[in-house]
Formats: structure tokens, C-alpha cells, sequence
């Protein structure tokens, strides 16, 4: 991982390199439980959905949808490649989460953790209570 560290100033919103430096360092603090299934997953950041995703997934609002996981081998959902042709990802929509952000008023880096957890969590089948028992031990890990 690169050095250098960036430090936000929350007086504007984080910016796509501040959101990709963060997640990335997220990341890298997962439970040991969810990062056995991420061996080369790509973290992506993307302003927000796009409309062939907003209509497959049928969302009513493209705020709605904070992250995805994609397959790197998947087609469409249920349909696999026999060999991955990308990466497996999770795209992070930055607007969605600052949204959310603003809404809440949590601790961003906070909110962003809560975010991949949930999302890497459902993607490989842990329960709710896997995903907030994940969560809650994490994050205390980090104080």
C-alpha cells in the first residue's frame, strides 16, 4: 500500500481519490471471514449507478443502491462464464454514500466499513446477525 496517507478535511465531500484511498485501507481491516472469499477483488468507485444496472436490479432510485459486488465471470445474475474475463469487484457510488452521509451524520469512515461489510456479507451468505456481529467486532478492533 502506498505511504501516503490522506487526511480529510469533512468540510467538503471526500473526492473519488479520497474514496478510493479510504476504501482501499477499509479493506485491508476486514474480517478475516469476508477477506477469504476477496483474493483479488478490485475496489471501484463510481459516481453513481448506471442506468443498465439501475433497470436490471429495477431500482426505484439510483441513490437507493450504495454498492455492488460483481462477479467477474457472471453474465448476467445466475448466468457464469466458464473463465473470469474480469475481476470480481465491489463498486463503491460515491453520491449514494454521501447521501447517506449527509443523512445520517456518521463518522464517514465509519458509514464506508458498514457499507463493504453489508455488502461482502450478503454477496457470501452470512446471515444479518454474521454480518452485524462482523461489524460490531471490527470496528471495535479499530479504536
Amino acid at each position: 500500500m502506498d505511504t501516503r496517507q490522506i487526511i480529510m478535511s469533512y468540510t467538503v465531500p471526500p473526492s473519488t481519490d479520497d474514496l478510493q484511498a479510504l476504501s482501499q485501507a477499509i479493506f485491508e481491516d476486514l474480517p478475516e471471514e469476508l477477506l477469504e472469499f476477496c483474493e483479488e477483488l478490485q475496489i471501484l468507485i463510481e459516481e453513481i449507478v448506471d442506468e443498465a444496472t439501475e433497470i436490471e436490479l429495477e431500482l426505484q432510485d439510483p441513490y437507493d443502491l450504495l454498492a455492488l459486488y460483481k462477479n467477474g465471470k457472471e453474465i448476467s445474475p445466475g448466468v457464469e462464464r466458464k473463465s473470469a474475463e474480469e475481476a470480481d469487484s465491489l463498486v463503491l457510488y460515491r453520491r449514494a454514500i454521501l447521501d447517506m452521509w449527509c443523512e445520517t451524520c456518521e463518522d464517514f469512515s465509519k458509514l464506508l466499513r458498514q457499507i463493504m461489510i453489508e455488502e461482502l456479507g450478503r454477496r457470501f451468505g452470512f446471515s444479518d446477525s454474521e454480518i452485524g456481529e462482523m461489524s460490531k467486532r471490527h470496528y471495535q478492533g479499530l479504536l
